[in-house]
């Protein structure tokens, strides 16, 4: 790794913050559009031995082909919902290049009773850090109810996530690797970073947990489901609420946790040093630095990392929504073209 131990951060307890509060459901419904040459949503919940959680999917035209279709699972932020006021949906777009490309989404909606803070997901309470229970166990439940009633491809199932989501976005890759064929991270951070800590005036702490710590604990969850899970970062440069040293330290965190899944140890293979940077600029947009991170001897990246310019703690793209930046260039279309050559081995 390069001076891997060097990156000391710990994700701050915040995620995507609303200048509106978000309409809370209290029931789902399965009312829906029919299915015909348009794209239509199911509304529906999971309900397992963690609790419930209520969600929507969007189905494209192409699920008529009778083909099996890709499956993404979008996770929103903290005082958003997947669906409603301030969702997720609305946000980033995604059903019109899932429309367009021919994939699923799924959008689930948190519990606004479940945790303290404001439907904010909870990745970084250790009660939903493992596999089978809590959070991670609801979305893994759901994304399997989905998988089974559509017919998706079990090869092809992703997840992403906005600030809180994305951190359960890269739990998920985590506790699931087995299921989800790639992670994006959305302004989130690293595996059991609540146990990397702050000092007593709320400051980051050199003296605990580095992001190759945290990636050890990420491998021995993975267990015997290791693999190098492709892991898209995407981050502002001026965001203040989840500033750009966590999705650095992210970085240094997912290239560690590819070395040990290679051979158990870290010996080098994949590092935190990127083999290919390129900045796009766009007059008319945000400028933005791609830097792609490689296996040794591997022809296609791990570790894709977008830094966008200028932007803060918004989504860049053409949603729409207070926690949107329009001036940003369109993730889930540059999401969609990375994702969609990424499979389950």
């Amino acid at each position: 790794m390069n001076n891997p131990h060097s990156v000391r951060a710990v994700l701050a307890r915040t995620s995507l913050t609303a200048a509106l509060a978000a309409v809370m459901f209290t029931g789902v419904s399965a009312a829906h559009a029919e299915p015909g040459s348009q794209g239509y949503d199911r509304t529906a919940s999971f309900v397992g031995n963690a609790g419930a959680v209520s969600y929507q999917v969007h189905v494209p035209p192409a699920q008529s082909s009778g083909r099996p279709l890709p499956l993404v699972v979008a996770v929103h932020g903290c005082a958003m919902t997947g669906y409603t006021l301030n969702s997720m949906k609305d946000m980033t777009d995604l059903n019109a290049v899932a429309d367009r490309e021919g994939f699923l989404v799924v959008y689930p909606s948190q519990d606004p009773l479940r945790g303290l803070r404001l439907n904010c997901w909870n990745g970084d309470d250790a009660a939903h850090q493992q596999r089978g229970e809590g959070e991670p166990a609801l979305i893994a439940g759901l994304t399997e109810q989905v998988i089974t009633e559509f017919g998706a491809d079990r090869s092809r199932v992703h997840v992403l996530g906005a600030s809180s989501g994305a951190g359960i976005a890269v739990i998920m890759g985590v506790t699931y690797p087995d299921v989800y064929a790639s992670v994006m991270s959305m302004a989130g951070g690293e595996y059991k970073i609540n146990e990397a800590g702050r000092d007593a005036a709320g400051r980051l702490d050199p003296v605990n947990l580095g992001p190759v710590d945290t990636a050890e604990r990420a491998f021995a969850e993975m267990g015997p489901r290791a693999r190098p899970v492709p892991v898209m970062v995407v981050q502002g440069d001026q965001d203040t609420t989840v500033p750009p040293y966590f999705a650095t330290r992210l970085v240094t965190h997912w290239a560690a946790i590819d070395d040990l899944a290679m051979n158990g140890t870290l010996d080098g293979p994949v590092d935190d040093v990127p083999e290919s940077v390129v900045q796009v600029n766009d007059p008319n947009k945000h400028s933005y630095t791609y830097s792609k991170y490689f296996a040794r001897g591997g022809d296609t990246s791990l570790i894709d990392y977008v830094l966008v310019n200028g932007m803060t703690h918004r989504w860049p793209g053409p949603g729409t929504g207070p926690l949107v930046d329009n001036q940003g260039p369109d993730l889930a279309t540059l999401w969609w073209d990375w994702a969609k050559t990424r499979s389950m081995p």
